[in-house]
């Protein structure tokens, strides 16, 4: 070869080598880049604020609390009002005859004595479904805040994946100019080249589906949190989690919200079993009215009424319908009970996944990040063995698509293990305002329910 041949191939070489360390020094700056505005504490918060599942939820359990005031209200007096007016016309052959415009008018009240148990069990059930809804309330809590931070964490790494393979689409790209270059001196084959374009074409097509990922995730983002994200800060450390799994499962068995609910839904249940059971005892209630009429044929006449009795209601026999339905409540007592089994498997087994879940997560995260230091060291060993002829283009490609593996791999395994941990939190029934120090006043149920428990009358126009 002559000597402008070397000098040329030592140009090329010189170039490849500051593409490479271009498209390096970009990859670097991935684990550096500036922090930005929204962190994940901003989502939480809107989250928490403007999730129109959690809205419609609470919504909800103020229509349970009501049921509360509606059993109540079988204590209280029954007030009615009861007139007529109108025009009638008598021919009678023995008697006078004549218009007459007949009035009458009427107020009774009855107020319940004793109701055979119906209204203090309506209420006992009433309470249970409102305690019950609570927890299934606090469950939609936990589930909106866990899918904040899971697409919060879906978004960021997504947007790391993107940027690992738009880098490495610029590294491919610069490793065929260099491959056109050496092949234009006699360094380099067809076939290098041919690999280093095929290369180039299937990260570029992966570069689009890692975009396409990256829309997705943020689309859900939007649709959880409220509004699409911007730059996203990295989240702060992973808050106090149990030490051990039996630790987990003992808090989850206490503080898990859905099992809460199957619990209470029982508690309602048994409730409902002694209401229609008290169907089947007396009753007493006291009446008493206030009547005026009037009639004018023959004369004005006019007349007052008042009178007062008490009234004993004992049932002898309802066609069935009573008997039946205190077998339909024992039935749905008996499901009420199965599905506190089924709740308690199902603590468990979120309880198991996401402790395995995070412990495999922190093991991969481990593993990755060796891997990462091993694939640095020998992408670049390969590509100074390139330089004097004992690699191929091919071990330099296969280097590069090993290092952006486990590239993803660890950013992947960052998001897993920080998503686990929230799932932790969630199956111990801890994901809450509170654990997570949130800087928002946390919505009190108990509310909406002090202010109507005991409302005699009125409805409130903001509630429509």
């Amino acid at each position: 070869m002559s000597k402008s041949a070397d000098t040329r191939a030592a140009a090329r070489t010189a170039r490849l080598g500051r593409r490479v360390l271009a498209a390096c020094v970009a990859l670097g700056a991935l684990s550096g880049a500036p922090a930005s505005a929204e962190t994940l504490q901003d989502a939480l918060m809107a989250a928490y604020l403007n999730n129109p599942q959690l809205e419609a939820q609470r919504a909800g359990q103020r229509a349970t609390d009501e049921g509360v005031p509606q059993a109540l209200s079988g204590w209280r007096p029954n007030v009615q009002a009861n007139a007529s007016y109108g025009k009638s016309h008598r021919d009678i052959a023995s008697g006078p005859e004549g218009t007459t415009s007949p009035l009458s008018a009427e107020v009774s009240v009855t107020q319940p004595v004793y109701t055979g148990g119906r209204v203090q069990n309506s209420v006992d059930a009433a309470e249970a479904r409102v305690r019950q809804g609570r927890a299934s309330l606090a469950a939609v809590e936990q589930d909106v805040l866990l899918s904040a931070v899971t697409a919060y964490m879906n978004v960021l790494r997504d947007l790391k994946v993107v940027e690992l393979n738009r880098n490495n689409v610029d590294v491919l790209r610069a490793q065929l100019d260099a491959s056109r270059d050496r092949f234009e001196v006699g360094e380099a084959t067809r076939t290098d080249v041919a690999q280093s374009q095929a290369r180039l074409a299937g990260s570029q097509s992966v570069l689009l589906q890692s975009e396409a990922q990256l829309t997705s995730s943020r689309a859900a983002y939007a649709r959880i949190v409220g509004r699409m994200p911007g730059t996203l800060e990295q989240p702060p450390s992973l808050p106090m989690l149990p030490t051990s799994e039996d630790e987990a499962l003992n808090t989850a068995f206490d503080r898990n919200p859905t099992l809460q609910a199957a619990r209470f839904a029982d508690e309602a249940a048994s409730a409902d079993v002694r209401r229609a059971k008290s169907d089947l005892n007396p009753s007493v209630s006291v009446t008493g009215s206030v009547g005026y009429g009037r009639d004018t044929v023959a004369g004005a006449t006019e007349s007052t009424q008042a009178q007062i009795a008490a009234r004993l209601n004992v049932p002898l026999y309802q066609s069935g319908r009573v008997f039946s339905q205190v077998r339909q409540a024992q039935a749905l007592k008996s499901q009420r009970r199965i599905e506190i089994v089924s709740a308690t498997r199902n603590v468990e087994e979120q309880v198991a996944s996401a402790w395995s879940n995070l412990l495999a997560a922190r093991a991969t995260i481990e593993s990755a990040q060796q891997q990462v230091r091993a694939n640095e060291i020998a992408l670049e060993g390969v590509r100074q063995e390139l330089l004097v002829g004992a690699r191929t283009t091919l071990d330099v490609l296969d280097a590069e698509q090993e290092l952006l593996n486990s590239r993803v791999s660890l950013v992947t395994a960052v998001r897993d293990e920080y998503v686990a941990a929230f799932q932790v939190l969630s199956a111990v029934g801890l994901l809450n305002v509170d654990t997570l120090s949130l800087p928002v006043a946390a919505y009190d149920p108990t509310t909406y329910y002090d202010r109507v428990r005991n409302k005699w009358f009125g409805y409130d126009e903001a509630m429509q």
